[in-house]
């Protein structure tokens, strides 16, 4: 008879992260030894050297190594057909998982048995919470920010999840969060076929999240779960500009084309327009007083900035998916 498989598989995405996906595995060590998970690496073609550096340093950990980028959605799901465990955890190379974080995911899960994926608190270089969980794109809710309701009611601003308003210390439901590391169930994951293998480059966690929500199996949110993550690490200064706003447009782009593909090119528009409009309404009325004030030439700076990357992500939204490659 073959052993029973443990409960969790870790399915750890690389390309050319060997420093970081160095430290994940060494993070991720202790559950494996405890018998809590088996942990693969999908190397996406890296250059650098990550192979050999998993092959020398975690002999443990099961290596499959791609001749191409197969994407984030596609390597996650040929791990999940070579694995049977009740639970399969997406991650990103540039996670460190905590002591116990695993198993704090998996009582919260078998607590929620609708649950489709429970998502843990992300913890940032700096030791701040990171804003990693989210309502799902809509109208509704750009016409919400944009007008600022929020800011009437501390409570509406932490239901919707906006940035400086959710309270990070409550447990609940949400509607998706980063995909860096998730806890998804399997039966649930296979009933709604795992990741979109279309969805190549970004937007792949706001996808799957919506698939299981509509199964009748939505998001958890932990936050006594802590995982440490690197995303936002600063690039060298040069560069750093041109990095955060290439990356957030094509992370804005992505979910402009989820959004058109899920519920259609004129659902899509509309969120755009009114993000724009409510960008550049932020932006006028701050012009004035932005010479007055130091905080308010910084939110006009931010108003501007939001509104140049709506705009160049509607410009590029109609790329196929895997553009950015």
């Amino acid at each position: 008879m073959s052993p029973e498989p443990r409960p969790v598989t870790v399915a750890v995405v690389s390309w050319n992260t060997r420093e970081l996906l160095d430290r994940c595995l060494s993070s991720l060590h202790g559950d494996w030894e405890t018998g809590t998970a088996s942990v693969f690496v999908v190397d996406n073609g890296s250059t650098d050297g990550s192979g050999e550096m998993v092959r020398s340093k975690h002999p443990w950990v099961e290596l499959i190594e791609s001749d191409e980028n197969l994407g984030f959605g596609r390597a996650v799901n040929l791990v999940a057909r070579q694995s049977s465990s009740p639970w399969i955890v997406p991650a990103n190379a540039d996670i460190e998982v905590k002591p116990g974080a695993i198993e704090t995911l998996i009582v919260t899960g078998e607590t929620n048995p609708l649950a489709g994926a429970i998502a843990p608190r992300l913890i940032l270089p700096d030791g701040s919470t990171q804003h990693s969980v989210h309502r799902f794109p809509s109208p509704s809710l750009s016409l919400l920010f944009g007008l600022g309701v929020y800011r009437l009611s501390s409570s509406l601003g932490d239901r919707l999840c906006i940035h400086g308003y959710w309270d990070a210390d409550r447990p609940r439901q949400v509607d998706w969060a980063f995909g860096a590391f998730l806890l998804v169930r399997r039966e649930y994951f296979d009933q709604v076929g795992g990741f979109d293998e279309e969805q190549w480059m970004y937007a792949e966690d706001i996808d799957l999240a919506w698939r299981l929500d509509r199964a009748g199996h939505p998001t958890r949110y932990e936050p006594a779960a802590r995982i440490r993550h690197a995303e936002s690490a600063p690039p060298p200064p040069r560069a750093k500009a041109f990095t955060d706003f290439d990356r957030d447009r094509r992370h804005l782009a992505a979910s402009y084309a989820w959004l058109a593909r899920r519920r259609g090119a004129a659902i899509a528009r509309l969120t755009g327009w009114i993000n724009l409009a409510g960008a550049g309404a932020r932006y006028l009325a701050l012009t004035p007083i932005a010479r007055f004030s130091p905080r308010r030439r910084e939110a006009r700076s931010a108003a501007r900035r939001y509104l140049a990357l709506h705009r160049a992500a509607m410009r590029s939204s109609g790329e196929p998916i895997g553009a950015a490659r």
